[in-house]
C-alpha cells in the first residue's frame, strides 16, 4: 500500500486507506454536559436537516451535536421535508450539515431553487441558518444556497502548507479571533479558546459579515481528494513542495467561518462539519482517529455560543 506521509490530519488516513475499508463511527464514549444550561424549560427548536442525502443527520454523524444542544436545553429534531414556507414553520433554527454525500449527481447543487428561495426568504424574516459545508464534493452541492446569502464557498480541501508537506487539521488559537459575541460568549468562561476544523473548504462572505476563523496565512485549496494525493506524491519524490503546491492548488479564500446578519434573520457559515461531531475512524490495520468535540473541547463551546448568539441569546 502506497505512503503519504506529508499529508498530516485526517486527510492522511483518507489517503492510506481505501474509504471503503474505514469505518466512520459516532464515538460512544462522548457524553456532553452543560453545567450552566442556557433554557432550563423548552427551549427554540432546532431542526437538523436530513432531507437532503446529509451526510450528518440528527440521529447519525451529528448527534453528539444534538446531545449537546438538547443539554443546554434546546428541542432538537430531524427534517424529513425539502425546505417550504410551511416546513420551516415553527423552527427556530435550521442546521443543514453536509447535504448530498450519496447518489451520482453528489457533486451538485442539491437543493432545488424552489428550497433555496424558501430557506433565503425564511432567513430574512427572522429565521437562523446554520449551513456546514465541508470538503468536496459538499461544497459544490451547497453552493447555490450560499450564493443566495452573499457566501462562496472554494468547493474543493483547504490545507496549511507546511515544512515537509502539507496538513489538513487547522487549529485556531485564541489569537486568532475577533471579538465577535460568538468568540466571547456571555462571560469570561464562555470564550472560546481554540477551535480545531478537521480538513474541510475556505469561504468569503457578503459585506459585513465576520470572519469567526480567518484562514491560516498561507492556506490553499486543492480541487478534490486526488489532487490532494498527487500534491503529497510529488513533495515525497523530491521535488519543490512550493512549486508543486503552486501548480496543484489555489490560494484559499479569506474564511472557514462567518456569521452575519441576513434582513431580520441571523446565518452562521461553517466550512468543515467534523468540528462539531464526535467520531472515530478505524481502520482494519488497526489504526483508529478520533476528531471532533472528544478531542478539541473549544469546539463544543464554539458550537453552543454559534446557537447561543443564533437564537438572541448573544447580541
Amino acid at each position: 500500500m502506497p505512503r503519504f506521509p506529508l499529508v498530516a490530519g485526517l486527510a492522511a488516513l483518507l489517503l492510506t486507506a481505501a474509504p471503503a475499508a474505514a469505518q466512520q463511527v459516532v464515538d460512544p464514549d462522548f457524553r456532553p454536559s452543560v453545567e450552566r444550561p442556557a433554557y432550563a424549560g423548552e427551549g427554540p427548536v432546532v431542526m437538523i436537516d436530513g432531507a437532503h442525502h446529509n451526510f450528518h443527520t440528527v440521529d447519525g454523524q451529528y448527534a453528539p451535536f444534538a446531545a449537546l444542544l438538547r443539554a443546554d436545553g434546546y428541542r432538537v429534531r430531524g427534517g424529513t421535508a425539502p425546505f417550504t414556507a410551511e416546513g420551516l414553520a415553527g423552527t427556530d433554527v435550521l442546521v443543514i450539515a453536509n447535504a448530498g454525500a450519496v447518489g451520482p449527481d453528489h457533486a451538485e447543487p442539491i437543493f432545488t431553487e424552489a428550497e433555496t428561495a424558501a430557506v433565503e426568504t425564511w432567513v430574512r424574516g427572522g429565521g437562523r441558518l446554520l449551513l456546514i459545508a465541508d470538503h468536496a464534493p459538499f461544497g459544490a452541492a451547497a453552493e447555490a444556497l450560499a450564493a443566495r446569502f452573499g457566501v462562496r464557498m472554494g468547493t474543493g480541501y483547504a490545507f496549511a502548507p507546511m515544512p515537509n508537506g502539507v496538513s489538513t487539521n487547522l487549529v485556531y488559537p485564541a489569537e486568532a479571533f475577533d471579538e465577535h459575541p460568538i468568540i466571547t460568549g456571555r462571560s469570561a468562561d464562555e470564550r472560546v479558546g481554540s477551535v480545531t476544523a478537521f480538513t474541510g473548504q475556505s469561504l468569503a462572505g457578503p459585506e459585513g459579515a465576520t470572519v469567526l476563523l480567518p484562514m491560516t496565512v498561507g492556506a490553499r485549496e486543492a480541487a478534490d481528494l486526488p489532487t490532494l494525493q498527487r500534491i503529497s506524491e510529488r513533495i515525497e519524490s523530491g521535488e519543490p513542495a512550493n512549486a508543486v503546491i503552486a501548480e496543484l492548488s489555489d490560494p484559499a479564500l479569506p474564511a472557514q467561518a462567518l456569521a452575519f446578519a441576513h434582513g431580520e434573520g441571523r446565518v452562521v457559515v461553517l466550512g468543515e462539519a467534523g468540528m462539531l461531531s464526535a467520531q472515530r475512524v478505524r481502520f482494519p490495520d488497526g489504526r483508529e482517529v478520533r476528531f471532533g468535540m472528544n478531542v478539541a473541547p473549544g469546539n463544543a463551546r464554539f458550537g453552543l455560543n454559534i446557537l447561543h448568539w443564533l437564537t438572541g441569546l448573544l447580541p
